[in-house]
C-alpha cells in the first residue's frame, strides 16, 4: 500500500481520501535502510509540517520509531518537489494541545481514533534544517 500511494503522491498529487499527503523519508532503526512513508500532514507556518503518529493499533507505527531512532536521517517530499532534509520535534504539553486542536479542527476523524486508543497519538513538527 505505501509503495501505491507514494507513487500516486509523486505522479497525481499530494491529496489522497481528502487530506494532505507527503512522503516521509526516514531510515531504518535496525536495518539502516531507507524508507519512504506516505503520511497525512498539517501545515504550521509556512515551511513546517505537522504530522500525527496515528495507526499502529496499540504501538507507535514503525515510520515514528525509525524517526525517533534516526532523527538525522529524516526528509519530507511534497509532490513535484526534491526532498528537504527536516529536522523532528516531538510536540508536549501546550504545544501539542495547541498542534493538536488545528489538526482536528482540519481533520475531526483523528479525534475520533484519539478516542478509540489507549495510548496518546505523538504529534511531531517537520521543520526545514
Amino acid at each position: 500500500m505505501n509503495t501505491r500511494t507514494t507513487a500516486r503522491i509523486r505522479r497525481k498529487g499530494g491529496r489522497y481520501l481528502g487530506m494532505d499527503m507527503l512522503i516521509l523519508h526516514t531510515t531504518g532503526r535496525r536495518s539502516g535502510q531507507p524508507r519512504e512513508t506516505p503520511i497525512t500532514w498539517f501545515a504550521d507556518g509556512a515551511d513546517t509540517w505537522l504530522v500525527v503518529a496515528s495507526g499502529g493499533g496499540d504501538r507507535d507505527p514503525d515510520w515514528y520509531t525509525n524517526l525517533v531512532a534516526n532523527p538525522d536521517g529524516a526528509a519530507v517530499e511534497l509532490h513535484g518537489h526534491a526532498a528537504v532534509p527536516v529536522t523532528p520535534q516531538l510536540l508536549d504539553g501546550d504545544a501539542r494541545v495547541q498542534a493538536w486542536q488545528r489538526i482536528t479542527a482540519a481533520q475531526p476523524r483523528y479525534d475520533k481514533y484519539q478516542r478509540r486508543s489507549d495510548r496518546e497519538y505523538p504529534v511531531v513538527r517537520l521543520s526545514p534544517r
